[in-house]
């Protein structure tokens, strides 16, 4: 039923066996295929089909239908409902940096952008919560602001006289939103709260833009709190675009806010390739996999550590009450010995 309901949006859907006879044509399409678990063979089969939606936060998906380069207007009528304000992307900036290519990171996806007014954006998208967002997060934003740096000194140099004109004004804001699928334990915190803004602030009120702003928003958060609950605001459908698969809530999207089809048409085109679907869904599958075994070493080295302090402190305990009880026996010892000495006279 679920898969006629989303077939009838999208006509370019394939039925399971039509994949099937595809993939079963093809020996290498074969042996990847099941290489899979039969969880993994459902899931693909399935949004593949349409019997559930497509998971837009998988990576290639993501980066798709988002692409600014390709169609600008998805991207910009996300981040001007998302900063209620007018955004248009002016360019888009590769993603050089360092910072990633040092740690097994669990990112993933991450976009920059810089918009008309020289302002930078950077979206990322993760799929399981990091043990300490916070400060990798600020690492991020440290990383745009210098780009952002980097870019006004290079605009600031007349490339005729030489002449340079650089002022720390000339520096924008930068964004750093964090689309979190599940989110970390500090996000799960607030569970009255889906989306989370900050900035800088002084506690004598003073004003002064330090140029850094977060937004962490929390997907798994918002599902829960939207459960038989209709999406009434733009801002409410993009978040609901990025957390459902559910066939019926995605129709209901559409309808609502139409201009959610032609991205959802887009990401069946890409069905249409199935071994390039399978491809990056092995690769997803791959990255998951690595994502949570780092998850999982560091929740296991944290509980180590704890362990740890936790044994440092009986020790020390331990250790204490072994001197209050050597000091309790030299007392009683010479009690004895003064005692003995009584005795004696």
């Amino acid at each position: 039923m679920a898969t006629n309901l989303l077939k009838s949006y999208f006509p370019m859907i394939q039925s399971r066996e039509e994949i099937l006879a595809r993939i079963y044509s093809n020996p290498k399409l074969q042996q990847l295929f099941e290489s899979w678990t039969v969880l993994q063979q459902k899931e693909f089969l399935d949004f593949c089909s349409g019997a559930k939606g497509i998971k837009v936060l998988y990576d290639s998906f993501f980066k798709e239908v988002m692409n600014p380069e390709y169609d600008p207007a998805r991207l910009e009528s996300f981040l001007t409902t998302l900063l209620n304000r007018k955004v248009r992307i002016k360019e888009v900036l590769p993603n050089d940096s360092t910072r990633l290519s040092d740690e097994s990171s669990l990112l993933i996806t991450d976009i920059i952008v810089e918009l008309e007014d020289g302002t930078l954006a950077n979206i990322e998208v993760q799929k399981i919560g990091y043990a300490f967002p916070g400060a990798r997060c600020a690492c991020y934003s440290s990383d745009m602001l210098l780009r952002q740096y980097k870019r006004a000194r290079q605009r600031s140099i007349d490339p005729v006289t030489g002449k340079d004109t650089f002022s720390y004004r000339c520096i924008s804001k930068v964004y750093l939103i964090v689309l979190y699928e599940n989110s970390p334990s500090e996000l799960k915190q607030c569970p009255d709260h889906w989306i989370h803004r900050s900035k800088t602030i002084f506690d004598t009120g003073l004003s002064m833009d330090l140029l850094q702003d977060y937004i962490f928003i929390s997907l798994d958060i918002f599902r829960s709190k939207m459960h038989n609950k209709k999406v009434t605001t733009l801002l409410e459908a993009w978040m609901t675009f990025f957390s459902t698969d559910d066939p019926e809530e995605i129709i209901k999207l559409i309808t609502d806010f139409p201009q959610f089809k032609p991205m959802y048409e887009t990401l069946y085109q890409m069905c249409q390739n199935v071994e390039n679907v399978m491809g990056f869904f092995s690769e997803e599958l791959r990255e998951m996999d690595r994502n949570t075994v780092r998850y999982m070493i560091d929740e296991l080295q944290k509980e180590v550590d704890s362990q740890k302090a936790l044994l440092q402190k009986k020790d020390a305990a331990l250790a204490e009450n072994a001197t209050a009880l050597a000091e309790k026996d030299a007392l009683i010892a010479s009690l004895q010995a003064e005692l003995a000495n009584v005795r004696s006279k």
